[in-house]
């Protein structure tokens, strides 16, 4: 969420004997809010508020708990229970992405740009038209990216929205992956179980959201009078898990949060009106152009009320989010419960807007045991998949998997069965095969499409677990873990970032000077396919073509890795890329050492430096 308040993507929702009416009139903005400055980086000058601890990571025993604390009342049953592992998967995958580029997704960075390429590929996957929209006039220009669901009237949308991007400070797990998660898996649910809608069924995930809502304002100008007309509701979902979060709804009186207050009051939930947010996330762009909307949110920076923990749990005079827009927004920044209750809410929203009610006759499930498991390159293991006949009579169900990553395949043996029967699954990784850990989607096509995920994890060559091994690659969120010459890590403007604010500048003083940046790492047995990358720019004032006068060297433990110069000055940023396999099994410290002589400046600036497991 933008500054300091929520945003919130909501969907409508309509109980049983609720009839729930979008509203025909434009909707009246309310004024402009004053939105405090944010920080130019992860430094500000006042004091920061003590942190509480954060929450413990999912567990199995969360997962099971979260999904058994929001029990769907009879009549909601026609939706689909989204399950929170699926989205807490989604949620490590996006903090895998902004540890590896730097520390976070901010628009603009390489980390945006990796979560853009994570959410578009799934949804290509399972069979969404997706179009990224370029938002040339956003602080980092990026992209917007744009889903439908074939299917339902064109002249008749109902949009779901969320900003994938997130602060400079950290990866921005709560703010905003929750929400760009929950609703990446409530479209792959709906892809996957293709009912016949009503409605045409479109979501969005924006860009430069924290800078002033800049990609949804971007998209909203973009359209026509005709095309905003379509669009007959907007729901946004921002910040939907907060560890100390309340249930709060955008404009909770309309008709247009109707449906989404119906699905959380079967919960018992008593929802609020998210008065934090008001303005300040991507629906108010929607909201300024005479577009219906309404939201979830969870809460960010205001502090829960006695009465709120009365009825939620949780701390009183507490932040519902303690680590907002801080390094500490990680995936231990998410509650279960929270995040659960907004996602079943989305499914129920959906399936109550744009969802046909004709059940098919015959209807079948699908499961995977065990539901997750490892494999080595070159290697491959097994999985059973079962199918049940949950209505009507047994049906031919035809199996496939998607979300494969690169190296891997996968194959049924048979490659279809009778509904009440099971197939094998191989998984085998080629020697070449992607490390890290992939949600795997299991289809049963039959009269309807069922699903099951099953959660892959390749190693790295020889039992290498893979993983990003340097912290505070992009030095977004202070100096540590580095050790570094004073000064070295800077915000300074005269030498830019390739991302985010902060880099590492060496040198540059045009006189006799040595600068280090250090830090000591420990590559995994195995793991003999390591590289080192990062982005280097050089600029001098020396003169010469021929000799080196000043340099900076990378070793690792005793060892030089490469030595450049003056005389590699160039505009720009350059990414360096150096084998380190060697090393593992070893703890080593990297180190970067800048020497300059006695005139004439070289600058050796420094950024984005990640050391990849392999």
């Amino acid at each position: 969420m933008r500054g300091s308040a929520l945003s919130a993507r909501i969907a409508f929702v309509v109980c049983a004997g609720i009839s729930v009416t979008l509203a025909a009139h434009p909707v009246v903005a309310s004024p402009p809010v004053d939105l405090p400055a944010q920080s130019a980086g992860p430094h500000p000058v006042a004091a920061a508020p003590a942190v509480p601890a954060p929450a413990a990571p999912f567990t199995a025993a969360d997962v099971a708990a979260a999904d058994r604390a929001a029990p769907a009342p009879a009549a909601l049953l026609a939706a689909p229970d989204i399950s929170v592992a699926n989205v807490q998967a989604h949620l490590a995958q996006f903090g895998s992405i902004a540890s590896s580029n730097g520390g976070n997704r901010r628009a603009g960075s390489a980390g945006h740009t990796a979560s853009v390429a994570y959410v578009k590929g799934r949804l290509q996957a399972a069979g969404y038209t997706v179009t990224e929209q370029r938002c040339t006039s956003c602080t980092y220009p990026s992209n917007n990216l744009i889903a439908e669901w074939p299917g339902g009237p064109a002249d008749q949308v109902v949009m779901f929205g969320a900003h994938l991007d997130g602060v400079s400070a950290g990866p921005g797990i709560n703010d905003n992956a929750s929400g760009s998660a929950a609703l990446l898996e409530n479209a792959l649910v709906l892809a996957a179980q293709n009912p016949t809608t009503t409605k045409r069924v479109r979501f969005a995930w924006w860009t430069d959201e924290e800078q002033g809502l800049n990609g949804s304002r971007f998209y909203v100008n973009s359209l026509s009078a005709t095309q905003r007309g379509y669009i007959k509701g907007y729901y946004n979902f921002d910040m939907v898990g907060s560890t100390n979060g309340g249930y709060f709804i955008n404009r909770l009186t309309s008709s247009t949060a109707a449906p989404l207050k119906a699905y959380w009051d079967s919960l018992g939930l008593q929802p609020e009106e998210n008065v934090e947010g008001q303005g300040r996330s991507d629906d108010y762009p929607f909201q300024q152009a005479g577009i219906p909307t309404s939201g979830y949110a969870a809460g960010a920076s205001a502090r829960k009320t006695s009465a709120q923990a009365a009825k939620w749990g949780g701390t009183a005079n507490a932040a519902y989010d303690p680590c907002y827009h801080r390094s500490c927004d990680t995936t231990s920044n998410v509650s279960a419960t929270v995040l659960n209750r907004a996602a079943d809410g989305i499914a129920y929203a959906i399936w109550q807007l744009a969802v046909g009610d004709g059940a098919p006759a015959d209807d079948f499930s699908v499961a995977v045991s065990p539901t997750s498991g490892s494999v080595a390159p070159g290697a491959s293991r097994t999985a059973t998949v079962t199918t049940a006949t949950t209505a009507g009579s047994p049906q031919t169900v035809a199996l496939s998997a998607t979300g494969v990553p690169a190296g891997v395949t996968v194959t049924f043996s048979p490659s279809s069965v009778t509904s009440g029967g099971s197939s094998t699954m191989t998984v085998t990784a080629s020697a070449t095969a992607t490390t890290g850990t992939f949600p795997i989607t299991v289809t049963g096509t039959g009269s309807a499409r069922r699903t099951a995920t099953y959660t892959l994890t390749v190693t790295g060559t020889g039992g290498c677990p893979g993983g990003q091994l340097v912290t505070n690659g992009g030095f977004e969120n202070g100096s540590s873990p580095w050790t570094a010459t004073s000064g070295v890590i800077t915000n300074s403007t005269a030498q830019p970032a390739r991302t985010g604010t902060w880099k590492a500048w060496l040198d540059g003083y045009g006189r006799s000077r040595t600068d280090t940046l250090a830090q000591t790492v420990t590559l995994p047995a195995g793991c003999t396919g390591s590289t080192l990358s990062f982005w280097l720019h050089i600029d001098t004032a020396e003169t010469t073509t021929s000799t080196a006068y000043d340099r900076l060297t990378v070793r690792l433990g005793n060892t030089t890795l490469a030595t450049w110069s003056n005389l590699d000055a160039a505009p720009g940023y350059v990414q360096r890329t150096l084998a380190v396999g060697a090393y593992a099994g070893q703890t080593v410290t990297l180190t970067f050492t800048g020497t300059e002589d006695a005139s004439l400046q070289t600058s050796f600036v420094i950024d984005d430096v990640s050391l990849t497991a392999s």
